[in-house]
């Protein structure tokens, strides 16, 4: 049990990393974002590759930040009765959620993704206006990536939920 908590654990860090990643990510659109206004309405210069780059980073923080939300409970639920329910009943819900919702839903989004992804790498495709940035396919790939991210917490979210269910641990909070 303490190996599994160990992955478990390591699961979670790499999550971490990948949201502070997305939070930097977020500053950096920012400032693009400016730069971007202040080219385009103070110097009449424009790009549509620093448009299509804030696109990405857009992509990316929505993508890689979603399993630490998840991980940290931010996500949305309707709280009218998972309130009022005790802690082992919730541990159950949660763990049907897990797996009856989020792992089928992600299993289907890596299936119908894999190869559409594969053939925007067999391609190597690229923006389709002038000008605009040669890695389409880097983009979409984050499809991938969020799936198996979001795989990831789940089987995290699971075995915890299941701990919870049974007695063996406390929730989080």
């Amino acid at each position: 049990m303490n190996a599994l908590m160990a992955v478990l654990r390591l699961l979670e860090r790499g999550n971490r990393v990948l949201f502070a990643v997305a939070s930097w990510a977020c500053f950096v659109m920012a400032l693009l974002g400016l730069a971007i206004v202040v080219a385009r309405y103070g110097f009449s210069v424009g790009s549509i590759a620093a448009q299509e780059l804030v696109m990405y980073l857009h992509a990316f923080v929505l993508l890689c930040a979603a399993a630490t939300t998840l991980a940290s409970d931010g996500h949305v639920r309707v709280d009218i009765f998972y309130a009022r329910w005790s802690e082992s009943r919730r541990g159950l819900i949660n763990l049907a959620g897990t797996l009856l919702l989020l792992m089928p839903v992600m299993l289907f989004v890596l299936f119908i993704s894999w190869d559409y992804v594969g053939h925007a790498w067999a391609r190597r495709e690229a923006s389709a206006e002038p000008g605009g940035l040669a890695w389409v396919y880097l983009l979409k790939s984050l499809i991938l990536l969020f799936a198996v991210q979001m795989l990831l917490q789940g089987a995290v979210q699971a075995v915890q939920a299941w701990q919870v269910w049974r007695g063996a641990a406390e929730p989080r909070s």
